[in-house]
């Protein structure tokens, strides 16, 4: 009997210390699994920025959780430091950048895409100059048939219908960008309206979406909207975008090659916080809603070795996310502009005082 007791207390032992073990192991792997990045932002760059998160998972089982919020939700979300990077299609200025202790640096460049739903209108085939742009979300164009539209587009049959414009309802560097290029080409735009990342929309018979995809999703149920989303949205959804005649007078579409001869010029080297906007650029081949999305950091950093993982994403993502950016019709930044961008990580960024970045 005494046996038998001694026994049942061994395997009870056992039992306990094969448990303890399993929960130690399991403590490990779970440590090693549960390693979140956190950020939120602009809905412009989502499509890449999701695909990018979702490899780099696979190979380093690190996560990535971005929330597509829009621009402004981001900026506040970093500002509050309740994620670990923000993402911006508005950049912001060196004195912003400071005053909220801030860095930023580019990640992808794209076009902001002009879409409409027009069914028997050919794809790209409807063409619209800036100022015919800029007139319809003005309201003074309200109608497909109206003569300015018809005079640019004399081998499309117009329909006689009316216009609903779209636009965002979310703080957006979408919106940013899109009223950024009309304030440089209208001047009753910019005296009317002006730029931001929310604007008073003056047309009456306008409505919002939110996000890119909620945008996109409008002008797909509404027969003669016009929205303006990321061509990313534009090429996923296969909406009907249009020509836009550019700065040298040329009428364009929106393709990978023109995003990249808008932003052929860019200075980035002498573009303080790398602030950099690329409407309206000169170029014959260039498209004129081009705009740069941009990461938003804190430079003094608590922990340094979760800082470190998160700059570790984004240098995988220049280095070997490139060809998956063109698929998704992005414009990768240039090697010579994401070394430099390094080099500001190494210089700005810390931890108690050391540098995050020391590759």
């Amino acid at each position: 009997m005494r046996l038998r007791f001694i026994a049942i207390l061994l395997v009870a032992f056992s039992i306990v210390f094969t448990l303890n073990a399993c929960k130690k192991e399991d403590g490990k792997a779970g440590k090693a699994s549960v390693k979140v990045i956190n950020g939120a932002g602009a809905t412009f760059p989502y499509p890449v920025y999701s695909q990018w998160a979702y490899k780099y998972e696979k190979l380093t089982r690190i996560k990535v959780n971005y929330q597509s919020i829009g621009s402004g939700g981001g900026i506040a979300q970093i500002k509050a430091k309740t994620v670990d990077f923000g993402a911006s299609d508005a950049p912001l200025t060196k004195e912003e950048l400071d005053e909220a202790g801030l860095i930023q640096f580019p990640m992808v460049i794209g076009g902001v895409v002009p879409i409409v739903n027009l069914p028997g209108v050919e794809e790209g085939s409807i063409k619209l100059s800036a100022k015919a742009l800029a007139d319809i979300y003005l309201g003074k164009i309200k109608k497909w048939n109206d003569p300015q539209l018809k005079q640019l587009n004399p081998d499309v049959d117009l329909p006689d219908k009316a216009i609903t414009t779209v636009h965002r309802a979310d703080g957006s560097g979408t919106t940013w960008i899109f009223t950024n290029y009309l304030s440089k080409v209208s001047d009753e735009w910019k005296e009317k309206v002006g730029f931001g990342k929310a604007v008073a929309w003056p047309r009456a018979s306008s409505v919002a979406g939110k996000g890119n995809e909620g945008v996109a999703s409008f002008v797909k149920n509404v027969e003669g909207a016009i929205g303006y989303v990321e061509y990313a949205y534009a090429f996923q959804n296969k909406m009907n975008y249009v020509q836009l005649q550019n700065k040298d007078g040329n009428f364009v579409k929106p393709v990978i090659e023109s995003f990249q001869a808008a932003a052929a010029n860019a200075d980035w080297a002498n573009a303080p916080g790398y602030y950099m906007v690329l409407t309206d650029q000169p170029g014959a081949d260039s498209w004129p809603i081009t705009g740069a999305s941009f990461i938003l950091m804190h430079k003094e950093q608590t922990d340094k070795d979760h800082a470190r993982n998160v700059l570790e994403f984004f240098d995988w993502c220049y280095r070997h996310g490139a060809d998956l950016a063109v698929k998704l019709h992005y414009v990768p930044v240039p090697e010579a502009v994401y070394t430099m961008v390094e080099t500001t990580w190494k210089n700005e960024i810390r931890a108690n005082g050391q540098p995050v970045w020391d590759k």
